[in-house]
């Protein structure tokens, strides 16, 4: 009974302190009050509640905005320590460089590779350019991003119309410095709805990701038009019945205010 008892206070502590490193490891959405964001943790069932999955949002001082999502590899604690260095490092380059999302990703890969000791990571960095506040203005919302690797984020439109931007992909971080990345650049529609998302989202053993890349925009299709917590809450209800995986997601809603149209399929520069 006295080493039930001992194991069940260190599962305990063991609990807590992985509870309390992943919150430490995860960002303050507060500082961005003025965009409409939501963001969700789940670690997997079967292990303590760290891991490489993350997520980040946070201001430039043009205004603008950064939105991103990873995957370090590893699902235990050096994974999320390692996690915690990659994205204290993009936010600094980020913020200091100035640089298009591909740019801040190359620059990302080369002080991963050439100042620590991760190896292999799945991103994307997405920058996201506001309309002023002039309530006369006509801007759009922009999204300019890149992809080392990842899913492509799921851009679900109020009329139910979804779309994977599957553009400005290349190779994961931790295979070349030198690869070349490019920016893609979408306008988001009023009322339309941004999802980043980690494989634990979609992906099932066994399964082709695209049933599950398919499942993911059928449910978002059905929950376009819910209120944004709502829709994240929903989406992981219905998607994570097998939770072999952590999952982060991380979501913007663009607000209804303004009529600007979209002006289609994404493309690259």
């Amino acid at each position: 009974a006295g080493l039930a008892l001992d194991n069940a206070r260190l599962y305990a502590l063991q609990q807590y302190t992985a509870e309390q490193l992943q919150l430490s490891l995860l960002p303050d959405l507060t500082g961005l009050a003025r965009l409409q964001l939501a963001a969700r943790y789940v670690a997997a069932r079967e292990r303590a509640e760290v891991g490489g999955d993350w997520y980040d949002a946070f201001p430039l001082p043009d205004g603008s905005a950064v939105l991103a999502i990873g995957d370090v590899v590893g699902h235990d604690l050096a994974a999320a320590v390692r996690m915690g260095q990659l994205r204290n490092m993009l936010r600094a380059l980020a913020y200091d460089s100035g640089d298009d999302p591909a740019g801040v990703m190359s620059r990302l890969d080369r002080v991963m590779q050439g100042l620590t000791g991760i190896e292999l990571v799945t991103a994307v960095i997405a920058r996201l350019e506001t309309p002023t506040t002039d309530a006369t203005s006509t801007e759009p919302w922009r999204l300019h991003w890149t992809n080392a690797g990842h899913l492509p984020p799921l851009l679900a439109r109020p009329d139910g119309r979804t779309l994977l931007l599957e553009a400005g992909h290349a190779p994961v971080l931790g295979v070349d410095p030198t690869l070349v990345r490019r920016t893609a650049t979408t306008v988001l529609d009023p009322g339309s709805t941004l999802l980043f998302y980690t494989d634990g989202l979609v992906e099932r053993p066994g399964e082709d990701i695209g049933r599950g890349l398919t499942r993911l925009r059928q449910h978002a299709t059905a929950l376009a038009r819910e209120p944004l917590p709502v829709f994240l809450d929903e989406l992981l209800d219905r998607l994570n019945d097998d939770q072999h995986d952590d999952i982060a997601v991380l979501a913007l809603r663009i607000p209804e205010t303004r009529a600007v149209p979209g002006t289609g399929q994404p493309t690259d520069r």
